[in-house]
């Protein structure tokens, strides 16, 4: 440790930098960029993961969305191209035999024009159960979400989105327990949400399932269903199971994969997250090289200097400088110089994260949100890059204690 705070120790190291002015700040550029492109890659990454995390939030991700469409195939009597039409009948069934179901939201959905005074706009309009809102979990602004009540009573209420707010009503004007016309009936306005990341309901006004079925004479028929499955539960078997079973309820061929459609959400986010995985891996494999490639490049300027200062060592080692210490020389400027190089590479990768966060980052649609690297991934980046100038710094230390004196004063 008192070699660490010998004066002449750093003089010596400062003198060694200084004749190499250019070569030093070459090498010195070469770790930094290692290190400043592990930083900028890995808080781009960061930034990626959040951006998706904030865009599914609003949805139950171990989900699936199953329609029905039109059969592919023949079976028992009916024709190919018939026209299957799912029912709150299914819901019951499916809700029976599947325990691994967690919630199961039937829904209906048409366009309407929703009239408030003189103002009106063309929307879409959801009958919805109040489960859709632990499916889909809805930012309100104003008011609630529907409610068992609502769906009891066939209650003339709606939750309307921020957009059509906007769009029917004076700003700054509280539009809870106000009435909007929709198909020549007045309903109440319970809530007013803001619309997800992902709109796959648009800017859907939300009345109750009940009232919807009555009012656009559903009767038993519903457009789609979402269902989640409890934790533990293979979502893309329940998927398989899911549709198996409505095709035996509808005398649909086994084999036919067109009478009913489906999107599995956690499939589709398991390739993301896939996506995003590797792209962490990639990061950290090309940073690492980059900085081995710059430690590498240290490596080969001490082994430069050491060959430059073969007549100082001679004269040092001549009047009783140690192998040891010679050897801690070459490892310490090694060190300093890996360890000056990585914290100007952290802070110009800090720096560029922050005008990227600040840019592409803010905004309504952000490409990256909140770019940043932990603290600890900082702190084991730093210690991977002063363990190899260590290691690196071995070779030129090593050279430089086969300095004989008697030789290297003869050095021309």
């Amino acid at each position: 440790m008192k070699f660490l705070f010998d004066s002449d120790t750093w003089q010596e190291i400062y003198g060694g930098i200084r004749k190499n002015k250019t070569r030093t700040i070459i090498t010195i550029i070469g770790v930094l960029w290692g290190i400043f492109l592990l930083v900028v890659l890995l808080g781009a990454a960061r930034g990626m993961e959040n951006n998706f995390k904030n865009l599914f939030g609003d949805f139950a991700t171990n989900s699936v969305f199953v329609w029905a469409q039109r059969t592919e195939k023949p079976f028992k009597g009916f024709q190919k191209g018939r026209r299957i039409q799912l029912t709150t009948k299914d819901v019951a069934v499916l809700e029976s035999e599947f325990d691994e179901i967690k919630y199961l939201a039937p829904r209906s959905q048409t366009s309407s024009t929703i009239i408030n005074g003189f103002k009106s706009g063309d929307f879409n309009i959801s009958g919805d159960y109040p489960v859709l809102d632990k499916v889909q979990k809805k930012d309100l602004i104003y008011g609630r979400f529907l409610n068992g009540n609502d769906i009891k009573n066939k209650a003339k209420v709606c939750v309307i989105e921020e957009e059509t707010y906007k769009q029917l009503f004076e700003k700054n004007e509280v539009p809870i327990g106000q009435y909007v016309i929709i198909n020549n009936i007045n309903y109440k306005v319970v809530g007013v949400y803001k619309r997800g990341n992902i709109g796959i309901d648009g800017t859907a006004t939300y009345i109750p399932f009940t009232t919807y079925q009555q009012v656009y004479n559903r009767a038993n028929r519903i457009s789609w269903m979402m269902i989640t499955a409890k934790e533990g539960f293979d979502i893309k078997q329940l998927e398989a199971d899911v549709k198996l079973t409505l095709k035996n309820l509808h005398k649909v061929d086994p084999e036919d994969e067109r009478a009913f459609g489906s999107f599995n959400l956690a499939v589709e986010i398991g390739k993301i997250t896939g996506f995003l995985t590797g792209m962490q891996f990639l990061t950290w494999f090309v940073g690492i090289a980059t900085l081995i490639a710059g430690v590498f490049a240290i490596g080969n300027i001490l082994l430069i200097t050491v060959k430059e200062r073969t007549k100082e060592i001679g004269i040092r080692r001549a009047i009783g400088a140690t192998p040891k210490e010679i050897r801690q020389q070459v490892i310490l400027e090694s060190v300093f110089l890996t360890t000056i190089a990585g914290m100007l590479g952290i802070v110009f990768g800090g720096t560029v994260l922050y005008i990227m966060d600040s840019t592409i980052g803010s905004g309504p649609d952000p490409t990256l949100l909140n770019p940043t690297v932990s603290v600890p991934v900082i702190l084991i980046a730093f210690i991977i890059l002063i363990t190899l100038g260590t290691l690196i710094g071995l070779i030129p230390a090593y050279m430089a204690t086969l300095v004989k004196p008697i030789d290297a004063l003869r050095d021309e």
